[in-house]
């Protein structure tokens, strides 16, 4: 049996107001021993796809942190899905694109036919 790994890490629920990434956000307070950069999360990420077979990550950074999207997007061969980036609105859609924030995104049930024809020309 083969397994294949995706992730949905939803870091925007761990970014500290000093933009890093509490990894112990659950136990608060803490010492902030475990609040790595956006470089370093990234390299995180590289590291687990080179080390497990990890086929998709979906919200690995904050929805507005667009150039470690791009970053980690570019370095890897791997689904970076944006949820939380794109929040089926289009004109984040359509900045993503442009920025080559993300490689996928989710599709809601509950998006207007409008919403899906202006996807469709813009992908």
């Amino acid at each position: 049996m083969q397994i294949k790994i995706g992730m949905d890490v939803a870091a925007s629920e761990f970014l500290t107001k000093d933009g890093g990434y509490d990894l112990n956000f659950k136990n608060q307070p803490n010492d902030g021993a475990h609040v790595l950069s956006a470089q370093r999360l990234g390299d995180l990420y590289r590291d687990f796809v080179k080390d497990f077979p990890i086929v998709s990550i979906e919200d690995p950074f904050d929805q507005d942190d667009w150039s470690s999207w791009a970053s980690l997007q570019s370095s890897v061969d791997i689904q970076i899905v944006g949820d939380d980036l794109l929040v089926t609105n289009p004109k984040r859609i359509a900045e993503a694109i442009d920025k080559k924030a993300c490689n996928a995104l989710l599709l809601k049930v509950t998006w207007s036919l409008n919403e899906y024809s202006y996807l469709y020309h813009i992908w």
